[in-house]
């Protein structure tokens, strides 16, 4: 959705944003904020962890279960139950699944296997993506909500075309949502390729840049067998390729659909009416354009 003026979007009854951006970014953090002004949060990475992928993960732990006899013979018998503990903040067991490619003795995967699991991730991605029409109106229907805030991870931007408007998920997006990029700047990215390193995140690539970047990297570093790459080495010289490559197209798909504010404007957000009121800013700012 676009808007002629501010007004428009301000005067509204009800209100629903898809906020997008570098992983990291503020996102979530502003969303949980909206939760106390009475927004719905709609986090597409527990959707993703929870409805679409939870039996792969659920079923990855009992795999490493049965490795051990005593909890084998409890899992034949049903006399324990293994789950995943998702939540908005702690999407560990999603990134446990999805792992890394590389060396099994550093915990590493078969390419294959890490080419299969993300092959899950960009399918369930745009299932949850595509459900948001759907959430927007059970949060109003069932518990009352007339504000929304779709809270998308970093690789929303894999599985669209930022330039297409009959894209399934630009159009679902942009029919029912205003699409708000959350921009961060070079400083930000530096920071989260560090923190990324202490503790990763869900990675989701697209297939061929993550064909592309797998020969790369084990060119730059001297490796011919697949088996024998560093996994942490790689995940962080990944991300931060990855980061690099989706900049661009992120601010395209605002350019084309959505509008922007800087990661730093979040400081100024205590509330839903300052959210809103960053809203109608960038509306304005568009309109000048």
């Amino acid at each position: 959705m676009l808007f002629k003026k501010p007004e428009d979007f301000l005067e509204a009854t009800r209100h629903a944003v898809t906020v997008f951006g570098m992983s990291g970014v503020g996102k979530t953090r502003l969303a949980a904020l909206l939760r106390k002004s009475h927004w719905f949060h709609y986090s597409i990475d527990y959707r993703i962890g929870t409805r679409h992928m939870g039996e792969y993960i659920v079923d990855n732990f009992k795999v490493e279960a049965m490795k051990v006899p005593f909890l084998r013979d409890l899992l034949r018998t049903d006399s324990i139950r293994i789950g995943s503990n998702i939540t908005f903040a702690n999407l560990d067991p999603l990134s446990t699944y999805l792992g890394r490619p590389g060396d099994p003795k550093k915990g590493g995967l078969p390419l294959a296997e890490y080419q299969r699991r993300q092959a899950q991730h960009g399918e369930g991605e745009r299932l949850a993506l595509l459900e948001v029409p759907k959430f927007i109106e059970r949060a109003h229907d069932l518990y009352g909500y007339d504000n929304f805030i779709a809270d998308t991870g970093g690789s929303l931007i894999e599985v669209l075309d930022p330039a297409n408007k009959n894209d399934p998920v630009v159009k679902t997006l942009t029919e029912t949502t205003t699409l708000l990029y959350i921009r961060g700047t070079e400083k930000d990215a530096a920071e989260l390729v560090r923190r990324f390193k202490e503790s990763p995140k869900p990675m989701y690539y697209r297939p061929e840049f993550l064909a592309e970047k797998w020969a790369e990297y084990k060119a730059l570093n001297g490796v011919t067998d697949d088996d024998k790459v560093d996994p942490d080495g790689f995940g962080a010289w990944g991300f931060e390729a990855l980061l690099h490559d989706r900049l661009p197209r992120y601010q395209k798909l605002a350019d084309n659909f959505g509008y922007t504010v800087d990661a730093a404007d979040l400081a100024t957000v205590r509330d839903g009416d300052e959210f809103l009121d960053l809203m109608a800013g960038a509306i304005r700012r568009r309109g000048r354009m």
